[in-house]
């Protein structure tokens, strides 16, 4: 797949600004404004919502009630404030930059994504994909959630100082990664097809890794990513049934760590602090492979970047088909 970069969502922003703002009466506050295209610094006095195939880039808007985006739409809202909570149908889109949600986003069963970046969300609600062909996504930079993070499709990847204040939790992505961020409450990924990196982030909470299928890597030294540092774990981890490999390097663990029932066993590495000990089969690793870790580094993170830009292309691609 192609790389993917930020950069190539600013596309999906360009062809959405190329349609026209399209307003219903707005005379009483039971109505809805329907948005198609463009929309400024104004504040909606009621509902919001984008019709079935279309798409709606909103800049400085207030909306004062909830959001709808019907089925194949597209949202884009920089420097804005919604009030209520952003509901997003099957191969619907959500870019939030800059923007306050004060309730929850929720992507429905097939939805096509949500991209955060200086956000801040009351809550967020990936539904399991379903019967749906289309796999979803979530991807936020430096933004805050408020509430939980409850994910159950797709691919999911916290970056550059997000934060979660409460809960996340992960079941049945394609996988699920932690950079740079910080999970206030508890930690669960489990059954994921391509496994779970979490580098230089810290959660306080409680940790549980399951059943994934990929491999789990917790700190650098790796084989599913590049990662500089490892983090800090307020609670227990817990690493158990899981193919494709486990590595614990460089982490502080303000607990205990499980491994069982890992095929391989885990390669944790002596430079862990683990406060309450090991338990499991587990295999200790040296730092002999910071050099090749540092060469990764130095490539980019391709991982993320192959399956960004990926999802925005084909973004762009509808929303081009659909002006």
């Amino acid at each position: 797949m192609p790389g993917r970069t930020v950069a190539k969502l600013a596309t999906v922003s360009a062809v959405v600004a190329a349609s026209v703002l399209a307003v219903a009466p707005t005379a009483h506050a039971d109505l809805v404004t329907h948005c198609i295209g463009t929309g400024g610094a104004v504040t909606v006095p009621n509902d919001l919502y984008v019709p079935a195939g279309e798409s709606c880039a909103l800049t400085g808007t207030t909306i004062t009630g909830n959001v709808t985006v019907a089925a194949g739409g597209n949202l884009v809202v920089t420097g804005g404030r919604v009030s209520g909570e952003v509901r997003v149908a099957a191969d619907g889109y959500l870019d939030a930059t800059d923007t306050t949600v004060d309730g929850q986003v929720v992507l429905a069963a097939g939805g096509y994504g949500i991209f955060l970046k200086h956000a801040q969300i009351g809550t967020v609600t990936v539904r399991p994909k379903g019967s749906a062909t289309i796999d979803s996504f979530l991807f936020a930079e430096e933004s805050t959630v408020v509430g939980n993070v409850t994910v159950g499709a797709g691919e999911v990847r916290l970056d550059r100082g997000t934060q979660v204040q409460r809960n996340l939790s992960s079941t049945g992505t394609y996988y699920t990664d932690l950079h740079d961020s910080f999970v206030d409450g508890t930690l669960s990924v489990l059954n994921s097809a391509t496994g779970s990196v979490v580098c230089g982030s810290a959660v306080r909470g409680k940790a549980t890794f399951a059943g994934n299928l990929g491999g789990v890597q917790v700190g650098p030294n790796g084989a599913l990513d590049s990662c500089a540092s490892g983090g800090y774990w307020g609670g227990d981890v817990s690493i158990t049934s899981t193919t494709g490999g486990v590595t614990v390097d460089d982490n502080i663990i303000n607990g205990q760590l499980t491994v069982t029932g890992n095929d391989p066993v885990a390669q944790v590495a002596a430079n862990n602090r683990i406060r309450g000990g090991v338990t499991g089969d587990q295999a200790t690793t040296n730092r002999a492979a910071r050099v090749a870790a540092a060469d990764r580094e130095d490539a980019g993170d391709q991982r993320a970047e192959v399956r960004r830009t990926s999802a925005v292309q084909e973004a762009t691609a509808a929303g081009v088909a659909r002006l």
